[in-house]
């Protein structure tokens, strides 16, 4: 069933009997825990914040939003550092043949370790966060990277990789363009792709990245347990490739087979690759065309992975698009809480699902959609704020100068 608002379109899934065979062969609750041991141990970890905002719930008549906020994950402003720096683990460890008890941190970044392996290059296309999060692991334990972007990532976000050392190449075309231009150079130079989107006979790797996202996920379970909530009623999250949407809505299915939480994947609709897919509904992914100008840089992807929607289709109850003010409002109502509420700083893929929230909870013409999810004040919501202010200009922009403003017609009433 699809239905559309003047702003923003979605498509309700109805689900029989859920496929979770791919859920549960990508999350085991084993590799989960693995992941989260190998993070445990790298120099500054701790558990990023579950925010609640109690107020921000109780003017919308919620039981309750909860913010997992990654701004604040080590140095980086950004989960992506989770999956790059897990990925990195496990193709080590395949070359070194080693056990999880001898892949220590320290281990990886001895010299002995760099004297087995010999000189490697790692590389990635990305759209900043991914490959900021590789370069990082790479440098920490002394390899080389190659970092290929497109050519509307902004300056700060390429300087922010160069910082780590890496090499950066800028592709003049999309994300998707750099993501086919590494795999032929790379097959070139003999480096080491590690992508967080998948393709035929390339998926080993992305799993590997999705696993490591999971270290969010036991951390966010973890923090729920000291609310007295054994787990979310509606998780929204935000989609690029789908692999951080995957990871998620694969963790929970898993976990709760019988009684998952309500899943809402949300898009640019300027970059809707999941939409479409879901929209075309012939259980394979889908990719969509056009230059994917949106402000939500991290989402700005054309083609979907596989790998995620091989758990994503099974899974979703609802695939939304959204225009590029709804992240922008979303990050105004991070930055500026109600009295009693914390402050977060998002950037505008990890406040995208929050703006969707507040503007179906306070606008007309989505009653199929809320009848749909049942929201109602018992609903618990978990958000995931991916990223903080890895773009300075544009965070500043949005918040201070009012870019990418709410239509008056939608503007707050309350």
């Amino acid at each position: 069933m699809k239905e559309s608002t003047p702003d923003f379109e979605w498509i309700v899934r109805t689900h029989g009997h859920r496929d979770l065979t791919a859920s549960r062969e990508m999350f085991p609750l084993e590799v989960c825990r693995t992941a989260q041991a190998f993070h445990r141990q790298i120099p500054g970890y701790k558990k990023t914040p579950l925010q609640s905002l109690p107020h921000l719930a109780s003017m919308l008549s919620v039981g309750g939003i909860y913010v997992k906020d990654e701004s604040r994950r080590l140095e980086l402003n950004s989960f992506k550092i989770l999956g790059g720096s897990f990925a990195i683990y496990r193709y080590i460890q395949k070359l070194l043949a080693l056990p999880d008890s001898e892949m220590t941190y320290d281990y990886l970044t001895s010299a002995e370790c760099h004297d087995r392996l010999g000189e490697i290059t790692f590389a990635s296309a990305t759209d900043g966060n991914h490959g900021r999060g590789v370069a990082w692991a790479a440098s920490k334990l002394g390899h080389k990277c190659v970092i290929y972007v497109h050519k509307d990532t902004s300056q700060a976000r390429i300087d922010a990789i160069r910082g780590y050392g890496a090499v950066v190449k800028v592709i003049d075309g999309t994300y998707d363009d750099a993501v086919k231009q590494i795999v032929v150079d790379a097959d070139k130079n003999g480096w080491v792709i590690i992508s967080d989107t998948s393709w035929p006979g390339y998926t080993e790797v992305p799993t590997w990245i999705m696993q490591g996202y999971t270290t969010m996920m036991l951390e966010i379970q973890d923090q729920f347990s000291d609310f007295e909530i054994e787990k979310p009623s509606h998780v929204f999250v935000q989609a690029g490739v789908g692999a951080l949407a995957a990871s998620v809505i694969g963790f929970y299915s898993a976990r709760f087979p019988d009684d998952p939480p309500k899943f809402i994947v949300v898009e640019p609709d300027k970059a809707p690759c999941l939409y479409h897919s879901a929209q075309i509904n012939d259980g394979l992914p889908h990719s969509v065309g056009g230059d994917l100008d949106t402000i939500m840089a991290g989402l700005a992807c054309g083609e979907p992975s596989p790998i995620a929607w091989a758990v994503l289709k099974e899974c979703v109850d609802v695939f939304v698009q959204v225009p590029d003010y709804i992240a922008a409002r979303g990050m105004r109502i991070l930055a500026t809480p109600l009295k009693g509420d914390p402050f977060v700083i998002s950037g505008e893929s990890g406040a995208v699902g929050l703006g969707l929230c507040y503007s179906l909870l306070t606008e007309d013409g989505a009653d199929s959609l809320k009848e749909a999810l049942k929201i109602d004040r018992d609903s618990r919501l978990l958000f995931i704020n991916t990223e903080g202010n890895t773009d300075p200009t544009d965070f500043r922009q949005i918040i201070w100068d009012g870019r990418d403003p709410v239509p008056k017609r939608f503007w707050t009433q309350r």
